[in-house]
């Protein structure tokens, strides 16, 4: 097997264990529900809303992820502020309540941070949460990661990889004096803007300016211009037929990804990364960059010139710098498996939950043909009717009137069945809000079904419906009508006939 092959087994292996399931979303919705009814017990924080932010919201977080957390005091229609006394204040009064209440452990108040900090650990499933005060600008920071990847669903999976790689050798953490999980998004978005051909463009022309000094005035205003400006960025990228595409594989990007910053620490000193402008920038001639007081200088595109990087030690970026050109030269050569590549470029949980006690002939460990659990790449439906994953141009705390939950173009419905049956919950509703009869799917989005032959069984009772104009369902061969299932009236050219106005639905009992 060829090294490319088995760095492209690996890779998917290690998103195909990391990428959250169904209880991963449910379990950190059930968080904020919890944190909810605290805040809401603390009288000084009375109206305030609890509201995610970071790799939850921007869909870059894993099944071990931590969960961001902003509490949003309320000001009417406008954007709150408070200083950083006040901050620290309410902070202390939720550290207060959550201990009352006993809903966390390894409670930790950073008070003296630049953004003062709630540190806990969820009674459910030891998830890490971390807690701070009207962080809006984190909020939107993170829809525009989400909305990134919108252009390339490549860029989801290498910050994925990326992080997963850096928590391997212990270059993820801030506190140590290493790379953040936003400088590493980061980092993936300039790999992406300076590889050849470019995925992505440079931020300026997705939205020009300095985002955070936007974010003023009535909210939601200030909200669905920037949405807005980043659709309209966005969708002009896309559609310009004149740029060149990039055809690389994620395996091809990840080895260049590791090449491109093997050397940082000789030119950190020189050269800053600016994904606002996509290109290296020289240092001494960036004013609002000096005095230059960081080693390595990754510029926040959203709130310039703030440095990402800042937290990232002399001595560290040596062993980061290191662990860059080790790995690289690692994938280069030909003296390694299937075991040495995951052990490489996954920790050590992750390395346990993908390898089994079955071994191959070769000494690596067993592949099945098959995953065994389908992944939920987004939250289903009937999750969280307080939090809208939503496309450019819609608010973000807004929640959708009718319970559905919008997805922008290139998402993956995953059926995280073992049956490929699709659960449905009693009494969900699917609309057919097209014309013609026909469900309206952006391109690239996909449907997945387990099922070994090909059937969507419909339970007893299940009854569908259309509001078409020409009331037909295509009916493709194979369909099997079990029994009890109301299709209303069929035709003799192989449509089903529905009524106008009808819904695909399941009874109440």
């Amino acid at each position: 097997m060829s090294t490319h092959s088995m760095l492209d087994i690996v890779l998917k292996d290690i998103l195909q264990v990391v990428t959250p399931l169904q209880e991963d979303w449910q379990i950190r919705f059930a968080i904020l529900n919890d944190l909810r009814s605290i805040v809401e017990s603390v009288e000084s924080l009375r109206g305030a809303t609890v509201e995610p932010f970071g790799s939850f919201v921007s869909n870059l977080f894993t099944r071990w992820g931590d969960l961001d957390i902003s509490i949003e005091l309320s000001n009417g229609l406008h954007i709150s502020s408070a200083g950083k006394k006040q901050k620290q204040t309410l902070l202390g009064e939720v550290l207060k309540a959550l201990r009352m209440k006993g809903a966390g452990s390894h409670l930790q108040f950073i008070s003296s941070a630049r953004v003062p900090i709630l540190k806990f650990k969820s009674n459910r499933q030891g998830v890490s949460c971390d807690i701070s005060i009207n962080n809006l600008p984190g909020q939107m920071k993170s829809k525009i990661l989400l909305w990134i990847n919108k252009i390339d669903g490549r860029f989801h999976d290498m910050v994925l990889l990326v992080k997963e790689w850096a928590k391997a050798h212990k270059i993820n953490n801030s506190k140590t004096g290493t790379f953040n999980s936003y400088s590493l998004s980061l980092l993936v978005i300039f790999h992406f803007q300076t590889c050849v051909p470019a995925i992505l463009p440079p931020l300026k022309y997705i939205y020009p300016g300095n985002m955070v000094d936007d974010l003023k005035g009535i909210r939601a205003d200030a909200e669905n211009l920037i949405a807005e400006t980043c659709n309209a960025g966005i969708n002009r990228h896309i559609s310009n037929t004149a740029r060149s595409i990039n055809k690389k594989s994620v395996p091809d990007l990840f080895v260049e990804f590791l090449r491109k910053y093997a050397q940082m620490d000789s030119w950190a000193s020189e050269l800053g990364i600016c994904p606002y402008t996509g290109q290296w920038e020289q240092i001494e001639n960036n004013t609002i960059w000096l005095p230059k007081t960081y080693s390595i200088f990754v510029e926040d595109p959203f709130e310039q010139p703030q440095n990402t990087a800042r937290s990232v030690n002399a001595g560290q970026l040596k062993k980061i710098s290191d662990t860059f050109s080790k790995t690289y030269a690692f994938l280069s050569s030909n003296h390694h498996n299937l075991n040495s590549l995951l052990t490489m470029l996954a920790p050590p949980h992750v390395v346990k939950s993908i390898t089994t006690p079955i071994r191959n002939y070769d000494g690596s460990y067993f592949h099945p043909t098959q995953p065994k659990v389908q992944r939920a790449m987004r939250p289903p439906l009937q999750l969280q009717p307080h939090f809208q994953y939503a496309g450019p141009g819609t608010s973000s705390n807004s929640s959708p009137s009718n319970g559905n939950m919008q997805m922008p173009r290139g998402t993956n419905s995953y059926i995280p069945s073992s049956n490929g049956h699709i659960q449905m919950s009693r009494g969900t509703s699917i609309n057919i809000p097209s014309s013609n009869g026909h469900i309206p799917m952006p391109r690239g989005t996909n449907i997945s079904s387990s099922s070994s032959n090909g059937h969507m069984p419909m339970p007893r009772g299940t009854n569908i419906g259309s509001s078409s104009l020409n009331g037909h369902i295509q009916k493709p061969r194979g369909t099997k009508k079990p029994r009890g299932t109301n299709f209303n009236s069929s035709s003799s050219n192989g449509h089903v006939v529905m009524h106008k106005g009808q819904q695909i639905w399941r009874p109440k009992s």
